[in-house]
């Protein structure tokens, strides 16, 4: 099954939320439409960010990547409930590395 991964920086919490409740509505959230394999939380230059490992239905390539890019903006959709963020970064595991989508063509 491909692997995909969904990165997201925070850039505050919403009133009302704890810190925790961003990284439990990102994995409840993509959870609910794709196999999570793995999730963390990062500072990066100061700034937080999530980072959700998931795999989706294998099917034709391009179909792959939107599944993946879909799951992405619905994790960002969200999260904004409960954090501030900013856009959702989509990347494909190719070849032992991990590619933006919007950089990855065909086979």
């Amino acid at each position: 099954m491909p692997s995909f991964r969904a990165i997201l920086r925070i850039s505050g919490l919403r009133p009302g939320n704890a810190p925790e409740s961003v990284l439990a509505t990102a994995v409840e959230t993509l959870g609910s439409i794709h196999l999570v394999e793995a999730n963390q939380l990062d500072v990066v230059r100061g700034v937080p960010q999530i980072s959700l490992r998931f795999t989706v239905q294998a099917a034709r390539y391009d179909d792959e990547n939107r599944q993946a890019c879909n799951a992405g903006a619905s994790v960002r959709h969200a999260v904004e409930s409960v954090a501030v963020t900013g856009p959702v970064t989509v990347t494909r595991r190719i070849r032992g590395k991990w590619v933006p989508i919007s950089a990855v063509a065909g086979p």
